[in-house]
């Protein structure tokens, strides 16, 4: 009887560091994919790196640019804004009431490739974020986010995205809209344990 159980417990573990090696855990997005209703482009992370770190683009993404006469260097420069966002109180804010209802607008817009589902496209925009600013130490850019996005493909909305950019006329208007005003009482609230 105990050398069963023992072969039952032995079995088990075999299984899992199976299961573990076959079916690894989420990494980081490697692609975006840009989607305008039934089309779609995938560009890779790695081309949005190379142009946000040389200022130059590469295949697929070189030639998305010159498409929609883009410039390199305005891409770049927007890839490369680092926006300062304190753990503690970035994290409270998207677990706060004006933080779902942003998340919720966000995920209409950016969501894992084919899953359109907010109770997991939430988590993946919460956990892109928090483990972008660490990443960043206290700062997150664009391409620390989609390197810290839980899923192998971020699919982008571009018709939704559209909408949210005719209405906010910069980025850095849109963060400091909310770095100044929901903030600061979230700022003063102390952090329970």
């Amino acid at each position: 009887m105990k050398y069963k159980v023992l072969n039952l417990v032995g079995l088990f573990l075999g299984l899992s560091m199976n299961l573990l090696i076959t079916f690894p855990s989420a990494k980081s997005a490697e692609a975006l994919s840009l989607e305008y209703g039934i089309f779609s482009r995938t560009i890779s992370v790695d081309s949005l790196d190379y142009l946000a770190n040389t200022g130059k683009a590469k295949g697929t993404l070189k030639n998305i640019i010159k498409l929609t006469n883009q410039s390199e260097e305005e891409i770049s420069k927007i890839l490369n804004e680092n926006f300062e966002l304190p753990l503690v109180v970035t994290t409270k804010l998207m677990y706060s009431s004006i933080g779902k209802v942003i998340i919720l607008r966000i995920a209409k817009i950016i969501h894992p490739k084919k899953i359109k589902d907010q109770s997991i496209s939430i988590p993946a925009i919460r956990s892109g974020v928090i483990k972008g600013i660490v990443m960043g130490e206290g700062k997150i850019n664009l391409i620390q986010f989609f390197k810290s996005y839980p899923n192998k493909t971020i699919a982008i909305n571009i018709p939704a995205l559209f909408k949210v950019l005719n209405k906010v006329e910069s980025m850095s208007e849109l963060i400091e809209f909310f770095s100044n005003s929901p903030l600061k009482g979230i700022q003063s609230t102390k952090t329970k344990i």
